[in-house]
């Protein structure tokens, strides 16, 4: 049987799914009806500090890109951090986490760069006795512009600075959360890591700005008739965050650094791909605020008899199996090859693979044999790249086979062997310069 307990940075939760820090745990009534529905955690919606309340838009403050049959795949926010009166929420933190102290409560947090306002409001969110807080370093849009969120996770100096001014002003855990609107993530890690964080969690959203109306000339959703950019979040930035996960996993500044993993995360399946990858929990939002709190309810079964399948009896015994994996372009086998190949029996005869490839590959399939509407793989000109499997319609109907050691590569005339990468192949000019230079000290 599976244990879908949950540790980390030494926070415990019966499960490793929690709610990231968005409107779904603005206020008690939702963090409530979320543990009712089995969430092991939440990051409770960000904080600012005591003054003028924060003022949201009146008007549309949601975008969404959806795919053909309408499910919502990418999704916008201009929302800005919560609008209520702090010490309601810290009243309400600290009545949720005792009547509820066997989930994760974590605060996420957001004030000006200076010591005085974190130590300020760092005193005032451990009384409340929640398990740890979350530095918001991501939000791209309003608070940005007032000095805060991205305008601080840009600045990897900042970030360091943060932390290490939270870490001396607090007894709790600390976990920076990364925006990946940034060249390189690493180096905002490494600087949270250097600043003492307990944990990283990524990714916050992406700037963007969902779509034009060509009516109205007006960015969507429009705001009394002008437009915005916003944080972008949902399936569509899935592939971002996974990559970003990987890159810090397998960085030696920041091995061993605890990942909270975030970004289009809908079923069991997208977790354990991200705790492949090294993240040791997962936060969900945008999937809750379309389905409902009770997804959850599938996510937990769904990871339970996967791992029971898999015989995993914890969470710790897949995690991080898939990062050793991940390397850059330059260290894949250039020796490896493949060729695609087409299941007569499930081909419905679209033509898409062969369009795809004819007009923007290697015209490496046809379109007619005997005079027949046929779709056969010419391997003289396949070169393996997986366009054809990637654009048929139906599921597993095209395979790229790998070619077996000794056998003729007929589109080289070269047989198949050998492992040689970039750093090694004889067309890179940098690989003769070392090859020679070695030959020369010999």
């Amino acid at each position: 049987m599976a244990d879908l307990r949950s540790t980390f940075a030494g926070i415990k939760s019966p499960n490793p799914f929690w709610l990231a820090s968005a409107p779904p745990t603005d206020k008690a009534y939702n963090v409530i009806r979320a543990f009712k529905a089995g969430w092991g955690g939440v990051v409770w919606k960000t904080l600012g500090e005591d003054g003028p309340p924060i003022v949201n838009v009146s008007g549309p403050r949601y975008g969404a890109i959806h795919s053909a049959d309408r499910r919502v795949i990418g999704f916008n926010n201009i929302e800005l951090i919560t609008d209520r009166p702090l010490q309601v929420n810290l009243d309400e933190i600290k009545q949720v986490k005792r009547d509820w102290p066997d989930r994760a409560m974590v605060v996420s947090l957001m004030v000006p760069c200076t010591e005085d306002a974190w130590k300020a409001i760092l005193k005032r969110v451990e009384e409340t006795e929640c398990d740890g807080v979350e530095l918001n370093f991501g939000c791209p849009h309003g608070m940005s512009e007032r000095g805060m969120g991205a305008a601080v996770g840009q600045v990897p100096e900042y970030i360091e600075m943060v932390t290490r001014w939270c870490k001396q002003h607090t007894r709790m855990p600390v976990i920076v959360k990364l925006t990946p609107n940034v060249s390189s993530i690493l180096r905002p890690a490494e600087a949270a890591k250097r600043g003492g964080a307990d944990a990283v969690s990524l990714i916050n959203t992406v700037n963007s700005m969902m779509g034009v109306d060509i009516d109205a000339m007006t960015p969507w959703p429009p705001v009394g008739g002008m437009g915005t950019h916003g944080g972008m979040c949902g399936p569509v930035v899935k592939p971002i965050a996974l990559n970003m996960v990987a890159d810090i996993a397998r960085n030696a500044e920041t091995a061993g650094l605890p990942i909270s993993a975030i970004g289009g995360i809908e079923k069991w399946r997208d977790a354990v791909e991200y705790m492949a990858l090294g993240a040791g929990n997962v936060q969900v939002c945008t999937a809750a605020m379309i389905y409902g709190f009770k997804i959850v309810g599938e996510m937990i079964a769904g990871l339970d008899a996967w791992m029971d399948e898999k015989g995993h009896r914890s969470i710790e015994d897949f995690r991080g199996l898939a990062a050793p994996k991940v390397t850059d372009w330059q260290h894949l086998n250039l020796d490896y090859v493949v060729k695609a190949q087409i299941d007569q029996e499930l081909c419905i005869s679209c033509g898409r693979c062969h369009i795809a490839c004819e007009d923007t590959s290697h015209q490496a399939i046809t379109s007619m044999v005997d005079g027949k509407r046929k779709f056969e793989v010419i391997e003289e000109e396949c070169v393996g790249c997986n366009l054809c499997a990637v654009v048929c319609p139906v599921e597993n109907c095209i395979t790229m086979v790998p070619l077996a050691d000794g056998e003729l590569d007929k589109r080289t005339g070269i047989r198949v062997g050998g492992h040689r990468t970039w750093m090694e192949h004889p067309n890179n000019p940098m690989a003769k310069a070392t090859r020679k230079a070695k030959y020369e000290k010999a």
